[in-house]
Order: C-alpha cells, then structure tokens, then sequence
C-alpha cells in the first residue's frame, strides 16, 4: 500500500456509506482535509544499504484510502509520477472516480500509458457507468479495470468491455448499506465471459440477495463467502 495523501470527499451514490470516513469519524479526524503523509516517498525510500525498501517485482495499492486524481493532490501528483517512473520494476494500480479529471493529471510523456500502471476506473450503478465508462474506454492506458464496488443496481457494461482486463464486482458494508442482489453479480459476470475479461466477485454486501431471499452478513465474512461461491473467471 502507498498513500502519499490522506483524506477525500464524497462525489457520488457510491460514496454514502464509505468506510474512510466512517472511520476517520470515529477517530476525530476531518475526511475533508487533503494531506500529505509520511509515506510520502515510500516507493524510492532506501535502507542503509543504499537497497529500495519495495522490493521489486511488488505490486503497489496508490491512493486506496483516498483517490489518485483527486484536485487538491494536483500540486503532489508530478512526483508520485516521477517515482513511478523510477520503480519501473514495480507495478502501480489505483482507483478512481473521477476519470474525468485523467487527461490533466498524467504526465508529458504518458503517451498511450506506462506499462507498470494499471488505472482502476469504479461506478457504483448504470448512470455513473455510463459516464465514466464512456470517458474511461477512449483513454490511452495499457491496463484497464473497471471496479463496481459498491454495486448499488444491476449495471449493462458490455459497451465498455473492450479492452478491459478485469472486473471486479463487490457489494456494500454497513449497517446501513444497500443490498446486493447475486442476480446482478452473475449478470456481470456472464457479460465478462462474453467479452473474454476476467471476472473476480471480490465481497459481498452485508445485506445480500440471493435466490429472492435476504440475508445479513457480518461484515468480516463478506470477502470469504465471496471466495466460496467460486464464480472468479
């Protein structure tokens, strides 16, 4: 994981429930407050020796506890770029809603993508799919993926299937969350088959559907009664 910032806002139907500001809640912290962190330069942090403390061949989670593209980062991104490009033997993937704001967030010689980063783009149902996705599928990147997590509805991707490496699909945690239908899981998944993408069912959603019957889960069984049903293509 690297997190050179901390801290985000909410931006769209997916954003309701987030578990960052929940518990950045709890903890007293202001979600809102846009950050540097300690960890700032952890990608090109030597040890004594002189040796990366990534080892290489590792791949780095970017910004998951916040989103790589978001403005107030603007002035911080140039050198997360620049380290990206020192640790070619390492591979980068981050997330993100805002797609809309990557052809002025990426670097001069981005050209048609660096091939030790992959660009996760999430929608949550089909209004932010079809926005984002329709942006997302004319950029030039050499690793593409699309995030539906948290699933809110059931989503058609199969326009935006080109080129895409993977899907992942995965529902909501919290009390108060809103339910994930398995019908709509499955439905993506046949839609990725079709396409030839993989597929991968990442967690459930505390309040989960299948068959037409409403389940409850705990939130710390979501990812593993996700792996038992064995649907990853």
């Amino acid at each position: 994981m690297w997190s050179p910032w901390r801290g985000c806002h909410k931006y769209s139907e997916g954003c309701r429930y987030c578990y960052i500001h929940k518990g950045d809640s709890r903890r007293g912290v202001d979600t809102g407050k846009i950050i540097k962190t300690d960890n700032f330069y952890a990608p090109v942090a030597k040890n004594k020796l002189g040796v990366y403390k990534m080892k290489s061949g590792q791949v780095v989670y970017l910004c998951f506890s916040t989103d790589f593209l978001i403005e107030e980062a603007d002035a911080w991104r140039s050198e997360c770029w620049q380290m990206i490009r020192e640790r070619s033997d390492l591979h980068f993937i981050f997330l993100t809603k805002r797609i809309e704001r990557f052809p002025d967030c990426i670097p001069d010689d981005w050209n048609d993508g660096y091939e030790n980063v992959t660009v996760g783009c999430t929608i949550e149902n089909q209004d932010r799919a079809d926005y984002r996705l329709s942006i997302f599928r004319e950029l030039p990147v050499k690793h593409k993926n699309i995030i539906c997590q948290p699933l809110i509805e059931r989503v058609d991707l199969e326009p935006y299937l080109e080129d895409v490496e993977l899907v992942v699909v995965g529902g909501e945690s919290d009390k108060m969350a809103r339910p994930l239908d398995y019908g709509w899981v499955l439905d993506i998944r046949e839609q990725c088959i079709a396409h030839n993408v993989h597929f991968e069912f990442r967690q459930c959603g505390t309040h989960f559907i299948k068959d037409g019957k409403n389940y409850t889960l705990n939130v710390r069984d979501l990812c593993s009664q996700a792996k038992k049903a064995n649907i990853n293509f």
